[in-house]
């Protein structure tokens, strides 16, 4: 097969694992910076172009699409759609994922367990936010924030209010989410393709820290879901509409919640914590479904 990948760095541990996949099985594969495309929006003609040349013959796509650049990777993921080449994860599930918002919204209306996640666009309801996530100690996220970035824990209802009217002071939307205490500071990571968790890890956080992202000093190692635990993973990159995702859980006392769907899951940790080829499923997944066409919106929605 002939495979696209959209990434703007191609030395990342997950992208050379990726490309060391498709090659090993056979199969060619292109990086491709997604900022460098250029298109042709033409009726029944869509074109993607590429340093002056014309990208064509592709049988997939593999987005790996970076947060700051979703707008466009995804405009250019929806062109490959449109021109039928099948994509690992589709542009309607990145969008899906990537808007904080939106992807606890949908989560919820599937019942599928969260924790208690408040909104508003006033801050002069603070108090009210602030009591409707069970009180203080909350989470304030920015809707805009990665890998652990724009994430605040505010122990005090003083503090949570001051947090929130200074956000809001300069426009950026946020949610204020229950603080799940007896998670200590720990979070799942299970890795989800093709309907299947393939792998799944537990990270702690650094000393001192309650965010369990590897980025950010974390450590990880191999974990065994349990049976609800597997199944709210699967429920969630399903109503995400993701092949490929890794989905984030905390251990509540009610049972498992999911902080996040990330569309574009890291590699490095989960493979060298579970020892997985995690890479290679991917690309085998691809080679089940890669067919002209199969993508489910073709670039609709």
């Amino acid at each position: 097969m002939k495979i696209a990948m959209l990434a703007r760095n191609p030395d990342l541990y997950s992208h050379r694992r990726l490309v060391e996949a498709a090659e090993s099985r056979g199969h060619r594969i292109d990086v491709i910076n997604t900022l460098r495309c250029y298109m042709n929006i033409a009726s029944r003609r869509p074109e993607i172009y590429y340093n002056g040349e014309r990208l064509e013959g592709y049988d997939a796509v593999i987005p790996r699409i970076g947060a700051s650049v979703t707008f466009y990777g995804t405009a250019v993921l929806r062109q490959f759609e449109m021109m039928g080449v099948y994509p690992l994860n589709e542009s309607v599930g990145i969008g899906r994922s990537r808007d904080k918002l939106r992807s606890m919204q949908l989560l919820a209306r599937d019942g599928i367990g969260l924790p208690v996640t408040t909104f508003a666009h006033d801050p002069k309801v603070a108090e009210e936010v602030i009591e409707l996530a069970g009180g203080t100690p909350v989470v304030i996220k920015l809707l805009e924030g990665t890998q652990g970035l724009g994430v605040v824990l505010a122990d005090t209802d003083r503090s949570a209010k001051s947090v929130i009217e200074a956000f809001r002071a300069t426009n950026t939307n946020i949610l204020v989410q229950e603080f799940i205490k007896e998670a200590g500071g720990t979070d799942i990571r299970a890795l989800v393709v093709g309907g299947k968790v393939i792998a799944a890890m537990k990270r702690s956080g650094a000393a001192g820290e309650f965010r369990s992202n590897l980025h950010r000093g974390g450590s990880a190692q191999i974990v065994k879901l349990s049976p609800e635990e597997r199944a709210t993973a699967l429920r969630a990159a399903k109503c995400m509409g993701l092949n490929a995702c890794g989905v984030d859980l905390l251990r509540a006392n009610h049972g498992p919640v999911v902080m996040e769907v990330n569309s574009s899951p890291g590699l490095e940790g989960i493979e060298r914590a579970t020892g997985l080829d995690v890479a290679g499923k991917m690309i085998e997944h691809i080679e089940k479904h890669a067919k002209p066409g199969a993508t489910k919106t073709r670039g609709k929605g």
